[in-house]
C-alpha cells in the first residue's frame, strides 16, 4: 500500500479550474471589483455562487444567464459587462508543465478531466485552452446534470474511463476535496511502486494528490 492508500493505478482524473488552469494574476479581478465599488470577494461570489450560477453548473441555465444576472446586479450595459468579463478571466493561465505531464501518462494510464463548469465549459476547456486531445475524456457538470461534490459525478467519470468505483465512502471522501487530483485505482498485488512513482512524479510537478478511489475493472 502506498502512503496515499493507492495500489495499482489505472486512471487519473484531473480537475480543471485551480489545477490545470489557475488564476495566477488577480490584477484584472481587482480592477473590475474596484470599478464596481465592491470587494473582490463579493464579485467572485456574484459570478460563481449566485442561484443562477448554481443552476448553470448543473445545466439548468445557460452560461449567458449567469452574466445577465451579473450585469443586472451591477447595472452594467453591454460594454461594461464585456469589460468585466475580460478582466475577470484575464489572469487565468494554463499550466503547460502539468499538461505535458498529463500527456506523458498516456497510453499507460487512462486520463480525464472532471469540472464543475457551465454550458460553455467544453468550448473553454477543449477549445480555448486546447485540452481536447490531452486526455481520454472530459466530464462537464452542466452536460451531465450533476456537479461536485455529488459522488455520482465521480462514479460517472470513472465509468467513462472504464473503471467503476467500488467503495462509495472513498468516492464521497474525495468528492469533498476541491481543486485536486483524483486517482482512480483498482486493487492489486504488484502495483505499489507504479502508484508511488505516479504520485511522486506529480508532486514534483507541484501538484496535490487528494487521495484514491478504490475501484474494480469494468466487467
Amino acid at each position: 500500500m502506498s502512503e496515499n492508500g493507492c495500489m495499482s493505478v489505472r486512471a487519473l482524473i484531473f480537475d480543471f479550474g485551480g489545477v490545470i488552469v489557475r488564476t495566477e494574476d488577480q490584477t484584472g479581478r481587482l480592477r473590475a471589483a474596484a470599478r464596481l465599488g465592491v470587494a473582490p470577494e463579493e464579485l467572485y461570489h456574484e459570478v460563481f455562487d449566485s442561484p443562477v450560477a448554481a443552476l448553470a453548473t448543473i445545466g439548468q441555465a445557460p452560461a449567458e444567464a449567469v452574466w445577465a444576472y451579473v450585469a443586472e446586479r451591477f447595472r452594467l450595459d453591454a460594454a461594461g459587462l464585456a469589460a468585466l468579463r475580460a478582466d475577470f478571466w484575464a489572469g487565468d493561465r494554463r499550466d503547460d508543465a502539468l499538461v505535458a505531464f498529463i500527456r506523458s501518462l498516456r497510453p499507460a494510464f487512462r486520463t480525464g478531466i472532471l469540472s464543475n463548469a457551465w454550458s460553455d465549459g467544453r468550448a473553454i476547456i477543449a477549445g480555448h485552452f486546447g485540452l481536447q486531445d490531452v486526455v481520454d475524456d472530459i466530464v462537464i457538470s452542466a452536460e451531465v446534470g450533476i456537479a461536485k461534490p455529488d459522488a455520482r459525478i465521480f462514479a460517472l467519470a470513472a465509468a467513462r474511463l472504464g473503471v467503476a468505483p467500488g467503495e462509495d465512502l472513498a468516492t464521497a471522501t474525495l468528492a469533498r476535496e476541491a481543486d485536486a487530483v483524483y486517482l482512480v485505482i483498482r486493487p492489486g498485488q504488484t502495483g505499489r511502486r507504479a502508484a508511488s512513482r505516479v504520485v511522486e512524479s506529480f508532486r514534483q510537478q507541484g501538484g496535490r494528490v487528494a487521495g484514491c478511489i478504490v475501484a474494480a475493472p469494468r466487467a
